[in-house]
């Protein structure tokens, strides 16, 4: 039976239409067409008709591109200042790298929400503050707190950024996700700009290498810099303005990556105990620990944030084994941190990591609860949310500590 006859036999059947449109997505909209005179005084004909005729709105030049252009300026303007101003670019980049982007990102959620001024104001006052305290703190670029606090000053300015993101609702767990996704979405949609931007750069540089006009030095300068700086802020455009472009990615992505750094992680400490390892004496490898915990959490707060109602009770378990294998990484770590201060007491870094330590402990607790008690007593994935989204001002908190605190604790 052809597929015009097939959508005329199921036009009262909603899941039939819907498998024969994904089985063959330009076979069924011809067929519709042909079929469409005998079966148009149904509502489901009418419903299909305006879905297939649909067209998804081409980009527009509206007020979010001339406001995209505008803080892209100011990106440009703040990664070109070494130049401008002849500063050392080993001391510039490294205090103000978050500069470049997230006050860029805060103002326009602060413009696309309709902030109240006073907040608008204090916000721009922090961002402010935090700049000229970073650019005054007197220290060695070796020094571990100052190189604590440019590490954690971006994490405050990105919590900061989040709640411009959240200030039509800072309360809801479901808005706080919805950043969270959106953060996803950034760094997928980031991350291809630049894949497609060193295709394109390399294509140009060796197209003028064979004419043997090296311009290597000068597009590094004028076009390489300016395009990192507002890659992001393009990104950012493009997931608001055209969010169907990563909507089918990144869930794809979480349930790719998921079981496969499930697998990695299981593998690797089964390893780490056959070959005997030792966090408690190995600084190194106590470091990589840390980093292999932070990147798990990201894994599945990333993969929470594309959890639905439908989500399948297989995948949740798969999430909530995985949230139990990162507490066993994090408490290993955090004995081992424990040990080494009692060994030879607090420094900047020990400290940093078990105050790191310990929040990431008590949140993966929280959540992988939630999670066994979703997927085992059909609970709502509103509890998992909450669970995600209330633990998130502890991180920025303890961000503001180290950046802000430490250098006067340690000195």
């Amino acid at each position: 039976m052809d597929i015009k006859s097939l959508i005329i036999q199921n036009i009262e059947n909603p899941e039939g239409l819907e498998k024969l449109y994904r089985n063959n997505k330009t076979g069924f909209s011809k067929a519709f067409t042909d079929a469409f005179a005998e079966i148009k005084e149904t509502a489901a004909a009418a419903f299909w008709e305006h879905r297939l005729r649909y067209e998804q709105p081409a980009f527009k030049i509206n007020a979010d591109f001339y406001f995209l252009l505008i803080v892209s300026v100011f990106a440009i303007l703040i990664a070109k200042l070494p130049a401008i101003l002849n500063i050392e670019e080993e001391i510039f980049y490294p205090r103000n790298i978050s500069f470049i982007v997230l006050p860029a990102l805060t103002a326009w959620y602060a413009w696309k929400r309709k902030m109240p001024v006073k907040n608008i104001v204090l916000i721009a006052a922090v961002f402010l503050a935090s700049a000229i305290y970073i650019n005054l703190i007197p220290s060695r670029h070796d020094s571990d707190v100052f190189i604590l606090a440019c590490l954690h000053l971006p994490l405050f300015l990105w919590s900061v950024m989040g709640y411009s993101y959240v200030s039509d609702h800072p309360g809801s767990s479901r808005k706080r996700m919805r950043f969270l996704q959106f953060n996803g979405n950034l760094l997928i949609m980031t991350g291809l700009l630049i894949i497609a931007g060193v295709i394109f750069s390399g294509l140009t540089v060796g197209m003028f290498s064979l004419i043997n006009i090296q311009i290597d030095e000068f597009y590094g300068y004028y076009i390489a810099i300016p395009g990192l700086s507002v890659m992001p802020l393009l990104a950012n455009w493009l997931v608001n303005n055209s969010p169907q472009l990563v909507d089918r990615i990144a869930p794809v992505i979480a349930r790719i990556f998921t079981p496969l750094v499930l697998i990695t992680l299981a593998i690797y400490l089964v390893t780490v105990m056959v070959t005997g390892k030792n966090p408690y004496q190995d600084r190194e490898f106590l470091l990589l620990f840390n980093v292999m915990l932070i990147a798990v959490m990201a894994i599945i707060v990333f993969s929470l944030t594309e959890i639905t109602p439908d989500s399948s009770k297989g995948f949740l378990v798969m999430l909530g084994i995985l949230a139990v294998l990162a507490i066993a990484v994090n408490s290993v770590a955090l004995s081992a941190i424990i040990f080494r201060i009692s060994e030879w007491g607090f420094t900047p870094n020990r400290t940093a990591v078990l105050g790191g330590n310990v929040l990431i402990l008590f949140h993966l607790v929280m959540v992988s609860i939630q999670i066994f008690r979703t997927a085992s007593f059909n609970r709502q994935v509103n509890d998992i949310e909450k669970a995600v989204a209330s633990f998130l001002p502890a991180y920025g908190i303890w961000a503001a500590i180290v950046a802000f605190v430490f250098p006067l604790i340690f000195r």
